[in-house]
């Protein structure tokens, strides 16, 4: 089934860092990572992807190096920051109170996260 967009556009900057908090990581990797990690219900493209990191790095919540790749390529490598470790637990706990709220409307469980 496929899931309307307008869902994730609001949750992608969580996702991010929730994939940056296990580890550094390059765009590319970000996208198979969310794509893998979701059983392709997210499929962010690179045209979605770099401009969401660099919003996040001007925020402070992310830094960028770069680093050579097996085939003497650069990669460019995004790391978490404690700013975006703090914003992850910030966005988490709207999207826990967010989700409980939707979760009562619709009669399901009362999710205690």
């Amino acid at each position: 089934m496929a899931v309307d967009k307008n869902l994730l556009s609001g949750s992608t900057t969580m996702l991010l860092l929730k994939l940056l908090e296990r580890g550094d990581m390059y765009g590319y990797q970000m996208i198979e990572e969310l794509k893998n990690r979701s059983k392709n219900v997210f499929e962010l493209k690179a045209g979605t992807l770099y401009p969401l990191l660099h919003a996040m790095e001007k925020k402070g919540f992310v830094t960028s190096y770069d680093k050579a790749a097996d085939n003497n390529r650069v990669r460019k490598y995004y790391s978490i920051t404690k700013e975006g470790l703090q914003a992850l637990q910030d966005k988490k706990n709207e999207w826990n109170t967010y989700a409980s709220a939707i979760n009562r409307i619709l009669g399901g469980v009362n999710c205690a996260y």
